[in-house]
């Protein structure tokens, strides 16, 4: 069955709510059953935790080297500086994710800031607007 399946208004509500909701919540029901079931430490676990911490990695390491929207007009060097600043200070400063983002976020602000050429402060006021 596809999207273009059935011609009616309704059938794309029922396509997302399907294809959307009814599979992704098999998955949660699964994990609620087995939550009690498996230990902390258990190997499946400790897989699962590190397959999904490999795939968050990932998904930020395509944003900082392939970035889209004003992003993109940064320089790959500023945004690598940015990630490294925030990573310290989330090391040194506690562990805390806030501290480490609020650090990246003001080391990229004050990167764009420094090297005031126009297309950089079109992309500050890009990341300001598009939010």
């Amino acid at each position: 069955m596809t999207f273009d399946a059935i011609d009616a208004w309704w059938w794309p509500f029922v396509f997302i709510l399907v294809g959307g909701w009814l599979v992704t919540d098999a998955w949660r029901f699964l994990g609620v059953y087995l939550g009690d079931r498996i230990t902390e430490d258990s190997d499946l676990l400790v897989l699962v935790r590190a397959l999904a911490t490999a795939l968050v990695a990932a998904v930020i390491g395509n944003l900082i080297v392939f970035p889209s929207g004003a992003l993109a007009d940064t320089a790959l060097a500023l945004r690598i500086g940015a990630v490294v600043a925030g990573f310290v200070a989330y090391l040194f400063l506690g562990r805390k994710v806030l501290v480490g983002i609020v650090a990246a976020e003001a080391v990229l602000l004050a990167g764009l800031w420094m090297g005031s050429s126009h297309a950089d402060m079109a992309a500050l006021h890009g990341i300001f607007t598009s939010a």
